[in-house]
């Protein structure tokens, strides 16, 4: 840029005063100034039209590249989705091919059903009932009692102490 110093300015200030004449020298550094405001202004915008633009570029790569990762995970998850789908077909058709290859068991019968069904109603009573004396031993009420009742059962003999203002 140029370089203007104190003396340069002045230079050029009396210059203006000589050419210009000392009636039209403030209106025509006003003109000046405005001048040079609004090419300011101007190449302010220019810069910041050529930012966006820039920015702009960059969303749309960003996007692009979004879209696309997009576009494999989606082709990923049903090229992975139409693999089970196959395997399970064949799995339950019966045929060899599936994935896992599992021999294909046959169907439990009526009497290991009914031992399961068994062992398991033993299990359940088991975990859900408890014996009588396993109940009194480990603090288990067998009656509810009220607030009350706890408090007159294990108050001390002398009966009803009479509230004083210090006890």
């Amino acid at each position: 840029m140029i370089d203007f110093g104190l003396t340069k300015m002045m230079m050029i200030g009396v210059v203006a005063l000589v050419v210009i004449g000392p009636e039209k020298l403030p209106k025509v550094a006003r003109m000046a100034g405005s001048l040079f405001g609004r090419a300011q202004r101007y190449i302010n915008e220019v810069k910041a039209e050529v930012s966006r633009e820039m920015e702009i570029d960059e969303l749309r790569k960003i996007h692009e590249d979004a879209r696309k990762a997009a576009a494999e995970v989606e082709q990923s998850i049903s090229s992975q989705l139409a693999q089970t789908e196959t395997e399970l077909n064949a799995a339950w058709s019966g045929k060899p091919g599936g994935a896992s290859g599992d021999v294909h068991r046959a169907p439990p019968d009526a009497g290991q059903l009914a031992r399961k069904a068994k062992d398991f109603r033993k299990k359940k009573l088991a975990r859900e009932s408890l014996p009588a004396w396993y109940k009194s031993r480990s603090g288990h009420k067998t009656r509810v009692m009220s607030a009350a009742a706890r408090v007159s059962k294990f108050r001390a003999a002398g009966g009803a102490r009479k509230a004083t203002f210090f006890h």
